[in-house]
């Protein structure tokens, strides 16, 4: 793995998970503070709002990226890519907010929610201007890191000032949008540094159709990851959607630190095929999938094991029905992963949009069709285990696509060889789950540390290249 790659790894997974971690640094305690039907209620609205930043973003994370990482070393063309992008999508976003306006005042089912989804219109235009395409195109992950790593501590000082009681419900929401705000602001100022903005330079032609191709795909997606929220709220209550969303915080912390190896290799890969280096990109993918099972699979064991134990310490007393749905989930950090690095990765970087779009929709149709049929009745647990179906579905499409066009099969021996690895951990875990009763964080330090060291020391025993260049390095700073 090049030293590029590594250093715009470290920094996007900072990046990433920080994204995560300062957001868990205050979940416990706006899940005590606010109550999980409050907490369902910022759940609920969010879903709604993200859906109008999906129309207003259409694709131009996917198209921005790709496009700002075939001209990075031009700013004439970079200006002409930025100023092009930025005003398609400034007039999809002036469009959105009038819609979720109006959808607030016509809507009689929206309005106990209507100061919160106001707020939610400056996180549209928050959303458009924070232009995080850009960067990742450039691959520029160090200034990312430092902005937000900042604003976020700022973000985890308001919360602990401002929050305090369940009448500051609002208060938590708009610490939330305002931390995109001023994140926004950082990013156009920067950007002065790479482009120029110009009406001059826009040029949409090149841009629309795979905007739009891309914007139809998150729309799809969305059919079975937030419509999941947004469905759940609409049919069931905010309790459950408080639940459900406690089942994926955790869920979401994990996979943003191999959503940060994809961020970084998507450029990358599409580097090696316009350069026609084809057997570079399969060495890629290869080691992509081995650093996914190496951690996912021993953390999706801990998990599973120990559910009652994590969602008590994220979110206290009355969460309970969090615990199955955090179980169900688990497994799409494999899933998840696999499905990152062959359509972020492949078929992305190879332009098969058509096949990216068949996956999405197969998943669309299962998503809708599950939560139709096990949402009213099963609530937060039969909206994870509609999202998990959906995925594994979209998982075994994209692999068919791979196979057929590529001749990349599915790594079934390093799965199971890293699951049988992991049998002396679990019967271990399983036996400390029985016989020990501690308290739940005492009991988490222990197996957590227990898992890690496991981990490390079964993939230094295996010569795990990425295991070993990093313990290698570490050695070195201390030596």
């Amino acid at each position: 793995m090049s030293s590029s790659i590594k250093k715009n790894f470290f920094y996007s997974s900072l990046l990433t998970t920080a994204n995560y971690i300062f957001p868990l640094l205050t979940f416990p305690y706006v899940t005590r503070v606010l109550g999980v039907t409050n907490l369902g209620v910022c759940g609920y609205v969010d879903s709604i709002v993200n859906y109008f930043i999906l129309f207003a973003m259409l694709g131009v994370n996917i198209v921005g990226i790709r496009a700002v990482a075939e001209k990075r070393n031009s700013r004439q063309e970079l200006t002409e890519i930025f100023s092009s992008l930025l005003s398609f999508n400034l007039i999809t976003t002036l469009l959105m907010m009038v819609a979720l306006i109006a959808a607030t005042l016509l809507l009689p089912k929206l309005a106990p929610y209507r100061e919160y989804l106001f707020i939610g219109v400056f996180k549209i235009i928050s959303t458009t201007l924070l232009a995080e395409w850009f960067y990742k195109g450039l691959e520029d992950f160090k200034y990312i890191t430092i902005r937000t790593m900042v604003v976020k501590m700022v973000y985890v000082i308001g919360i602990f000032v401002f929050v305090r009681t369940k009448d500051d419900t609002i208060t938590y929401y708009l610490l939330t949008m305002l931390m995109i705000a001023v994140n926004s602001v950082f990013n156009i100022v920067h950007t002065k540094n790479y482009a120029d903005f110009s009406l001059a330079k826009v040029r949409i032609a090149p841009y629309w159709k795979p905007m739009l191709i891309y914007g139809f795909y998150f729309f799809i997606t969305s059919m079975y990851t937030s419509f999941n929220i947004t469905y759940l709220g609409w049919t069931c209550s905010d309790e459950e959607v408080g639940y459900y969303t406690t089942a994926t915080k955790l869920f979401f912390i994990i996979i943003a630190l191999f959503t940060a190896f994809t961020g970084v290799m998507m450029p990358r890969m599409t580097n090696l095929l316009a350069e026609g280096k084809f057997s570079e990109f399969k060495m890629y993918l290869s080691k992509s999938q081995g650093l996914l099972f190496t951690f996912a699979v021993p953390i999706i064991l801990l998990i599973t094991i120990y559910a009652p134990q994590i969602v008590l310490i994220l979110a206290g007393e009355g969460y309970e029905g969090a615990i199955l749905p955090t179980i169900i989930i688990t497994p799409l950090i494999i899933v998840i992963g696999l499905e990152q690095i062959l359509v972020l990765q492949t078929l992305n970087p190879l332009k098969k949009d058509k096949e990216i779009i068949i996956n999405s929709t197969i998943g669309a149709l299962v998503g809708l069709g599950l939560n139709i049929l096990l949402v009213k009745e099963l609530k937060s647990t039969g909206s994870a285990i509609a999202w998990l179906a959906s995925e594994i579905v979209i998982l075994i499409s994209s692999q068919y696509w791979v196979t057929k066009y590529y001749s990349m099969k599915f790594p079934f021996k390093k799965l199971l060889n890293n699951i049988l690895y992991n049998i002396p951990l679990v019967t271990l875990l399983l036996l400390m789950d029985n016989v020990l009763e501690l308290n739940a964080w005492i009991m988490m330090l222990i197996t957590g540390t227990l898992t890690l060291l496991y981990t490390l020391a079964l993939q230094l025993y295996l010569k795990n290249e990425f295991v070993v260049a990093i313990c290698k390095k570490i050695g070195r700073k201390n030596g």
